[in-house]
């Protein structure tokens, strides 16, 4: 979905056609937004119906400009074909904001023109400016953002609360990605090539084949072994143990919010699109980012049966405050800066997640087993960087939802080509 938003890179091709009217931009401040194309009237409009969607009629007209303005943003491929898909998708999507009731406003169609304009060091009405020297209507970009406003807020009220990312789950992306070359990950891959204009078909059947096989490597492994294109697939798409830092970022960070047995998205790879599933994590070697201090519970058993308990006590507790209900008065709980931790039992919560135990550590010579819980650390890290974190993953899980509601929508649609 939305394969025909631009990357920065693709957008600084703008930057080109702005430079050329520098005169323009002193002359449109503080003008209004709406502006006409000055070499429109040499086009011939066309304005007749050609596809319907849901009783929502796309016109030749919006085609042509759509498949102008893409052609400035250097979008490879059969035009045409691209314009006319991603006005059907939009159609789809502002037909869906529409069922819930989202409505947006003239300040947020302009902040998303100015969101987009930044992403090659440009403002929107400079933006707006070039595209309407280009014979490119400010209808046609209007309606490009409107449709991807639209659509983000449709998501958000539709999947927010669902999409929320846990703090567990940013500490553990916190501690994958500062693990480096420690942490380690291995995958099973199912790759299909790209042939011609038909990523959206591929999308759907990976969709579907995610759908069938995640959470079962057996599945996974057979459709590899049948469907994948990569040399892997005679091992039913098995990779070796890889690094998790040599991995794409994106796809990083996909991969740290998922269990055993899961299964990605469809994730773009160039000449090719594939899934991914997730076979195995080597956690042993990681380390959190540093911490400044620990909140932890220590639990000292003693006699022959010392070990037997420890497994029982961690088996009847699942949070590190149940020890409170289940042994009061049997363990000891502090809050202290990170170098007050004696050293044994710092090395041991290193590798805890919160409200995890361990019941490694002996005292008295070997004779006693010491528990130890983490209830909680305090990570130092750079201002605003866990927000970023939190961020990243919200809008990976949204996307995530967007994809099969997408789906959904294409299914039950009326798509019509108009003679």
């Amino acid at each position: 979905m939305n394969s025909d938003r631009p990357s920065p890179e693709i957008l600084g091709r703008l930057l080109g056609i702005i430079a050329a009217r520098k005169a323009l931009l002193a002359a449109s401040l503080g003008c209004a937004l709406i502006i006409l194309p000055l070499n429109m009237a040499a086009q011939t409009l066309d304005f007749t119906p050609v596809v319907s969607v849901n009783d929502r009629v796309i016109t030749q007209f919006e085609i042509d400009q759509r498949a102008a303005f893409l052609s400035i943003l250097n979008a490879p491929g059969d035009l045409q074909a691209r314009a006319r898909d991603s006005l059907i998708e939009e159609r789809l999507q502002i037909e869906a904001a529409s069922a819930a009731g989202i409505t947006i406003t003239q300040d947020q169609i302009f902040a998303g023109i100015e969101e987009f304009a930044a992403r090659a060091n440009l403002d929107g009405q400079g933006l707006i400016d070039g595209l309407a020297e280009e014979g490119i209507a400010y209808e046609t970009l209007r309606d490009f953002i409107s449709a991807g406003v639209l659509w983000r807020e449709t998501l958000r009220a539709r999947f927010g609360a669902r999409a929320q990312i846990s703090e567990a789950e940013i500490d553990r992306a916190l501690a994958l990605g500062s693990s480096g070359d420690g942490a380690q990950i291995r995958l099973a891959e199912l790759i299909l090539p790209i042939e011609g204009n038909n990523v959206e078909e591929l999308r759907a059947e990976l969709l579907g084949i995610a759908e069938q096989v995640d959470g079962s490597t057996a599945a996974f492994a057979e459709a590899a072994r049948t469907r994948s294109a990569a040399p892997t697939a005679v091992d039913g798409g098995a990779l070796d143990w890889r690094p998790l830092s040599t991995l794409p970022q994106g796809l990083a960070a996909i991969l740290v919010t998922l269990d055993i047995g899961d299964v990605t998205e469809p994730v773009p790879l160039g000449p090719g699109i594939g899934l991914f599933q997730v076979l195995g994590f080597e956690e042993a070697p990681y380390r959190y980012p540093s911490a400044s201090a620990y909140d932890y519970a220590t639990v000292l058993l003693t006699g022959a049966d010392a070990a037997e308990r420890a497994v029982q006590i961690a088996a009847q507790n699942d949070r590190c405050d149940d020890l409170y209900g289940t042994i009061p008065g049997q363990f000891e709980r502090v809050s202290v800066p990170s170098g007050q931790v004696p050293a044994d039992i710092a090395a041991v919560l290193s590798r805890l997640d919160p409200n995890e135990s361990a019941s490694t550590l002996r005292r008295n010579d070997g004779q006693d087993v010491l528990m130890v819980w983490l209830c909680n650390r305090t990570v130092e890290l750079e201002e605003g960087a866990r927000e970023e974190v939190r961020q990243a993953l919200f809008s990976q899980r949204l996307e995530s939802y967007a994809s099969g509601y997408f789906e959904e929508l294409r299914a039950d649609a009326i798509i019509r080509t108009l003679d």
